[in-house]
């Protein structure tokens, strides 16, 4: 019986994520190591994908922008490493996989890696986020580069700001309880977001545009530069703060 689409993206997610895990215990290290990674990760997900869906187009952070995406049924949005600085520095576990299936409009299903914690987290089954923790609203920003919204937000909710590393790291850290948002606004790409955003949303949470508008994937330009996903709870309050903030 041939693999569904989950059990597609986890197998690529999990290819990638072994070669890296490999890769992080050999001699290389800092952008040396970010660069093998990049490219290993990048060969392990490719040679899943064209053996289970060779008719699918695909469309990653590592490889030239195929056209025919725009026209195509099935396109999977990936980042093979997410978290290059993060993964080339071995006390760090905050970087992540990313394979997301786009179909008719929408992200159908998606994996994406931790192989920092050894976990794989993915649509179909969900994951079930767990209850709030006592305290402060806990909002997840950039470790080098947190927008200045995230700081109305917090003023606004008397939250904590807690810098993590890859985007997809971030967001996951809400969907696993770490954290109760994730607000971002210097600048990424689609694939930065498209499968960790598919899992938030299968397990429930809010995630959009600053503005509030949907996010929109396998557009004809790869910029996508913000998003808030966080506890659906959170969203007006969240929303409201980043309006007031900028």
């Amino acid at each position: 019986m041939a693999a569904t689409d989950i059990a597609v993206a986890v197998a690529a997610a999990r290819a990638a994520a072994d070669v890296l895990v490999r890769l992080r215990g050999g001699g290389l290290t800092g952008r040396d190591l970010g660069d093998a990674g990049d490219a290993a990760a990048q060969h392990a997900i490719t040679d899943e994908l064209r053996a289970a869906r060779p008719d699918d187009v695909v469309f990653s952070e590592e490889a030239a922008d195929d056209a025919r995406r725009l026209t195509a049924d099935r396109v999977w949005i990936v980042d093979p490493l997410d978290g290059t600085r993060e993964y080339g520095d071995a006390d760090r576990h905050d970087w992540a996989v990313h394979v997301a299936l786009w179909s008719a409009g929408e992200l159908t299903a998606a994996a994406v890696a931790l192989p920092g914690l050894g976990e794989v987290l993915v649509t179909d089954p969900a994951p079930v986020v767990p209850e709030r923790s006592p305290g402060p609203v806990r909002v997840a920003v950039s470790r080098t580069r947190p927008p200045t919204v995230a700081d109305a937000v917090a003023a606004a909710l008397g939250a904590e700001l807690v810098p993590l590393g890859s985007a997809g790291y971030k967001t996951l850290a809400v969907v696993r309880g770490e954290v109760d948002a994730y607000v971002h606004a210097g600048g990424m790409d689609q694939w930065d977001s498209a499968a960790p955003v598919a899992v938030a949303r299968a397990a429930g949470l809010t995630a959009c545009r600053l503005d509030g508008s949907p996010l929109v994937y396998n557009g004809r330009d790869p910029w996508l530069p913000d998003l808030v996903v966080c506890r659906p709870e959170l969203a007006g309050a969240v929303l409201a703060a980043v309006r007031a903030g900028r």
